[in-house]
């Protein structure tokens, strides 16, 4: 079939991909990367000789495209935000905006973060806003999930496996004995996956390791006591608890137990005293915290 000649479907002319480029304002090796894709399938393609052809009414599908990638949303989620009716595409587009935002939020707080740091000056009066106190925790019983979870991943999993230990903790282990706690085994970031302990002291040790050994390994759950110890911790707000605050709270006890001479005896963690979904930005709800000795 010659290039130019007109394809109809359904009594409908179609357009050939150079006329369609030229209307959607897409080249055509932009056509054809969105027909791998599945964004933007073509109406028609000729057996013979692999010419696509497109119905006038898919242009308003490609300018909705263009306009997603515009947006910065990757090519995956515009293939299945396309997918979608009017209401639902709607919510998704509103949806992807809101995480947007959300991470450029985290981004200016991240920038001022690291003017300070970068600035001795600065970073002494960020850490100024920190309190550092010693408190002597006695020896505890505890059962626990660990995982290997990068930074994105953290405030989910905590909330997953603390709220699962919690409930096997009242269930099965004679009750909850203290706050749980969250114990950093090696660095959580976007690089780096730890990996990370929850704890949830529990009251029935010998439930506790029968629990444990009836979990297994799932979810890499354990019982094991969590030796009496000296932490050295701040304490922070909700709004604090967001990264990269909460780096500050870390690096502030660091700080602190350096000046006063005092050794990191085991890895820090986050003790969450509050019930998260009922606290308020500015509610104290965690304890950011340094095992230290002589």
């Amino acid at each position: 079939m010659d290039a130019h000649a007109q394809v109809h479907e359904g009594g409908e002319p179609l357009l050939t991909i150079g006329d369609f480029a030229a209307r959607a304002r897409l080249s055509p090796k932009a056509l054809r990367l969105y027909d791998r894709l599945g964004l933007l399938t073509p109406a028609y393609v000729d057996e013979s000789t692999g010419y696509r052809h497109y119905r006038p009414a898919q242009v308003e599908h490609a300018r909705m495209v263009v306009l997603l990638r515009r947006l910065g949303m990757p090519l995956a989620d515009i293939a299945a935000t396309v997918r979608l009716d009017g209401e639902q595409a709607g919510r998704a587009v509103a949806a992807y905006w809101a995480d947007v935002e959300e991470r450029h939020a985290e981004q200016r707080t991240l920038v001022g973060y690291l003017r300070g740091r970068l600035s001795e000056r600065g970073f002494e009066m960020y850490a100024k806003d920190f309190e550092v106190k010693t408190v002597d925790v006695p020896e505890q019983y505890v059962i626990c999930e660990s995982r290997h979870v990068l930074s994105e991943e953290l405030p989910v999993w905590i909330d997953a496996s603390t709220r699962r230990l919690e409930e096997a903790a009242e269930s099965e282990c004679g009750g909850m004995a203290d706050s749980p706690f969250v114990v950093y085994h090696a660095e959580v970031t976007q690089d780096s996956d730890g990996p990370a302990e929850a704890c949830v002291p529990v009251r029935d040790a010998a439930a506790a390791r029968a629990w444990a050994q009836k979990a297994g390994r799932e979810r890499g759950t354990s019982s094991r006591v969590e030796p009496a110890r000296r932490i050295a911790y701040t304490r922070i707000t909700k709004a604090q608890v967001s990264y990269p605050q909460i780096l500050g709270a870390f690096e502030a006890v660091e700080a602190w137990v350096a000046r006063e001479g005092l050794k990191v005896t085991g890895p820090c963690r986050e003790i969450y005293f509050v019930e998260w979904d009922t606290a308020g930005p500015q509610d104290q709800v965690c304890d950011v915290a340094f095992p230290v000795g002589e």
